[in-house]
């Protein structure tokens, strides 16, 4: 019997409006078990002590665990893909970091997902600045005057790099780009390398993570010249930003939290409630601040805007300089 086009509507309405109460019940529901949260990066690193600060933080406040699973490879893209396909209702999150902006053009034509379309966003972290470091036995003492002693030794200074396409390498990238100076890239596998070779002056500058470089600085094994941040930084206040000399330079990595598209908006939007809670909480956002951070928050479509800037960004960078994976 077919039925009559009111009533047919009436029913099409309220199985809408049932639908989205049942979607709001879930959301506030969530989580009814215990969440993963994918690291692409192995254990005991910047990114993975900064995912366990937030999933304790999370599980405290929401009543279940958060549990942090280690997917390291192939440029965090085996982690990325695993959260892109999994189920889109909230139990797999993704620590996002600089690296899935920088692989969007790095890997173009590779990877089997579009990053901006199949993650949403949830909530930044926090930044950690780049360092601008230099071997001791490297004259300059300034970001001018390294400046001048690289224009007065063109392809005569080494700067190293964890790895082709990492964030340390395209600090680098960009600086060569903003200056003009001829530097040559030598690239290892990983900081450790890389740093061992900048401390016996193998190699004379490099653009390192905060966290990796900083006990070399405050040892004095290191000269720093400047933070890669558009500001300076609490953990080196001494420090001049980059910018200061060069206007515009900035080069940090960035963290946050990222969910399968299709996941319910509210769900994203309690996830996103409960990190800014926790980057508000004192005790946190210390623990955050040792690791050389700045706090982020903001709104979902704040940490969309910041992801999409930065792939942009280091798009320019990637094809300018011709930079090619491993």
């Amino acid at each position: 019997m077919k039925l009559p086009r009111r009533q047919l509507l009436h029913l099409t309405a309220g199985a809408v409006a049932v639908s989205a109460v049942s979607r709001i019940a879930r959301a506030q529901a969530y989580p009814t078990r215990p969440v993963r949260v994918i690291v692409p990066f192995a254990p005991a690193g910047t990114t993975d002590i900064a995912a366990r600060l937030m999933g304790q933080w999370l599980s405290e406040r929401l009543g279940e665990q958060f549990v942090i699973e280690n997917r390291p490879g192939g440029s965090t893209t085996i982690g990325t893909e695993a959260v892109v396909r999994a189920p889109a209702d909230g139990y797999t999150l993704l620590l996002v970091t600089t690296s899935s902006a920088i692989n969007t053009t790095l890997f173009e034509n590779k990877l089997n997902y579009n990053f901006l379309r199949d993650i949403v966003p949830i909530a930044g972290i926090f930044r950690v600045p780049n360092v601008m470091v230099v071997h001791p036995s490297v004259p300059a003492k300034t970001v001018p005057e390294f400046f001048a002693y690289a224009k007065a030794n063109p392809g005569k200074i080494n700067v190293e790099s964890p790895g082709a396409g990492t964030s340390s390498h395209l600090a680098g990238e960009l600086f060569k780009l903003m200056t003009g100076v001829d530097m040559v890239h030598i690239q290892y596998r990983g900081n450790g390398p890389a740093l061992i070779d900048l401390l016996a002056g193998q190699v004379q500058v490099g653009f390192d993570t905060m966290p990796a470089s900083i006990e070399y600085i405050r040892a004095g094994k290191l000269r720093a010249l400047a933070v890669c941040t558009a500001m300076r930084s609490h953990a080196l206040p001494d420090l001049p930003a980059v910018g200061e000399f060069v206007p515009g330079y900035e080069s940090s990595g960035y963290f946050g939290f990222g969910a399968p598209a299709g996941t319910p908006a509210g769900i994203i939007e309690k996830l996103n409630k409960e990190v800014n809670a926790g980057l508000a909480d004192p005790k946190l956002k210390t623990q955050l601040a040792d690791l050389g951070g700045i706090t982020l928050g903001g709104s979902s479509a704040d940490f969309r805007t910041l992801i999409s800037e930065e792939t942009e960004k280091w798009r320019k960078v990637i094809r300018a300089a011709n930079i090619r994976p491993e």
